[in-house]
């Protein structure tokens, strides 16, 4: 029997005690440091994650309110409405390519002094916009805002999984992506109503303002979650001391788990150390968490992971439900002002419908997928697969086409206008799961390196939302009807992917493993 033969397999673990009271088990394993994120207070942990969401929210809202604007300041500016369009292209793909460099330097040295610089850039970049004078300034306008709203796209999520636990997370990673999306889809409203009242300056100014505050809330609110315990999930299983026993499947499940049992919450564990005082809480940089080699590594090691399987179609799952959005987006202004006759203010109105969508959709990826996950796991003796929550998207592929029939077939057939608007309520509904599922099972596969194969996602997701703005107008010469359908069944034929991870998603993950595990010991630094 090779060495690869003992190594568990990534993502495999033991979330429920089945041996003793049945109770969840606690994965990553926390340390006994009181400073330890897994082990902060309920309090100091809802604070810190209100602060990311407060971060996606706002820094959201504001990149995305030019939208709105777009005709009066290709008039006043003398730019086409073509390369404001273009330019947006550029800014998503910044949003991945460009956390090939943010990415390492927050997890090298600190995620909170990134969000931080992240926020003050969009403030100057938004100010910038008001007196863009030419395409040139507009496009290296989007492309620098793209590169320093990347952490927006995948450092958020590896915040998450800084605090909250395996059985947490499915929660916790549903109303990030609510924020994220509703935050996108409001925008338009506010702006068109600031825009007819106020004048398009106007929407520059106050989303400037927006990005002022949310400088002032992270520097004395958030706190770094950055925390080197000096372990890994392969090393945690081998402390563990596990006994391995073949002699049934079930067994032979549990040795590839991680099997490492602490029930124990940090209220029940006596921890070590006292808590941070304010000041120290608001020091820009503390510690360095990773070495030089280390954080090189991780600027080309996310380009290394197409390889990994789980990765690349988590990818193209979250970059198709961007896409949906983009056709949307692409369509909204010309079918609700030619078809239906709608103003400007009306049309902003309009994007409410998949606000809501996106609020509602709470239920879906935040409370349903964390009781299902916990339901599959006790079913099956305790283990958890991180295959086991893509059941959920089986409904994604029934709404989602419906929704992009309501909505272009619809305008095809002139259909009363609340049709149209169900149909946005149902693409802002799909939209989270669709992105919070694949990020999910993601970081449920490969926790360890979360920070870097998220950004290979990221990377898929932007490159495809970039590539489909060449595409929409082609794609709409079909014709409207002819377009959304073949968008519904592309849309379809992508979501039910998800059976060929269902069947063989263990197998790529088994086949991964011994890269996987080498390139993990390689990042660990020893927690001082």
């Amino acid at each position: 029997m090779s060495s690869a033969d003992h190594l568990p397999i990534p993502g495999s673990l033991l979330l429920v005690d089945d041996v003793g009271e049945r109770e969840i088990v606690l994965h990553p394993t926390p340390s006994n440091d009181v400073n330890d994120p897994l082990n902060w207070t309920w309090k100091r942990k809802q604070l810190a994650f209100w602060m990311l969401m407060a971060y996606t929210w706002l820094w959201g809202f504001a990149s995305c309110s030019v939208y709105s604007v777009l005709v009066p300041l290709s008039e006043v500016k003398g730019i086409s409405l073509a390369a404001l369009n273009a330019g947006t292209g550029y800014m998503f793909l910044l949003l991945g390519w460009g956390g090939l460099i943010t990415q390492p330097l927050a997890l090298t040295f600190g995620k909170r002094p990134m969000f931080l610089l992240s926020s003050i850039a969009n403030f100057g970049i938004l100010i910038w916009q008001v007196y863009i004078t030419n395409e040139s300034e507009w496009y290296a306008n989007k492309v620098i805002q793209g590169f320093f709203g990347a952490p927006i796209e995948m450092l958020v999520e590896v915040g998450i999984t800084d605090l909250f636990f395996a059985h947490e997370r499915g929660f916790y990673m549903g109303v990030y992506t609510v924020c994220l999306t509703a935050s996108n889809y409001l925008a338009p409203v506010w702006a068109g109503y600031a825009n007819d009242n106020l004048g398009w300056e106007w929407v520059f100014w106050i989303s400037a303002i927006i990005a002022a505050i949310l400088v002032v809330l992270l520097f004395f609110f958030m706190e770094e979650t950055n925390y080197n315990r000096g372990t890994s999930e392969l090393s945690e299983k081998h402390d563990a001391g596990v006994v391995h026993d073949t002699e049934s499947p079930l067994d032979q499940d549990k040795e590839d788990a991680t099997v490492t049992i602490t029930v124990a919450t940090a209220s029940e564990r006596a921890l070590d150390g006292t808590e941070w005082s304010f000041a120290k809480k608001l020091m820009p940089f503390r510690e360095r968490y990773a070495s030089n080699a280390t954080m090189f590594a991780m600027a080309y090691r996310p380009l290394l992971f197409f390889r990994y399987p789980v990765v690349v179609w988590s990818g193209i799952l979250y970059g198709s439900s961007l896409v949906w959005y983009n056709v949307l987006n692409a369509t909204a202004s010309m079918l609700w002002t030619q078809v239906y006759g709608f103003s400007a203010s009306k049309v902003g109105l309009s994007y409410l419908a998949p606000t809501l969508g996106s609020i509602a959709a709470i239920g879906y990826c935040g409370f349903a997928d964390h009781k299902f996950l916990l339901w599959q796991t006790r079913r099956k003796n305790g283990i958890r697969e991180p295959e086991d929550r893509l059941w959920l998207l089986l409904l994604m592929a029934l709404l989602m086409p419906t929704a992009l029939i309501l909505w272009g077939v619809g305008a095809a057939r002139q259909i009363h206008w609340f049709g149209l608007i169900c149909g946005t309520f149902l693409i802002g509904f799909c939209n989270p799961p669709m992105g919070s599922i694949p990020i999910n099972y993601t970081t449920d596969s490969y926790k360890d390196l979360s920070g870097e194969t998220l950004l290979t996602v990221m990377i898929i997701r932007n490159s495809l939302s970039f590539g489909i703005g060449y595409a929409i107008t082609p794609w709409l010469d079909m014709g409207l009807q002819n377009t959304f359908i073949t968008a519904a069944f592309a849309c379809m034929a992508v979501v039910l992917s998800f059976l060929i991870m269902v069947k063989w998603g263990k197998t790529f993950r088994k086949r991964s493993r011994v890269s996987y595990w080498k390139y993990v010991e390689s990042s660990v630094m020893p927690h001082h």
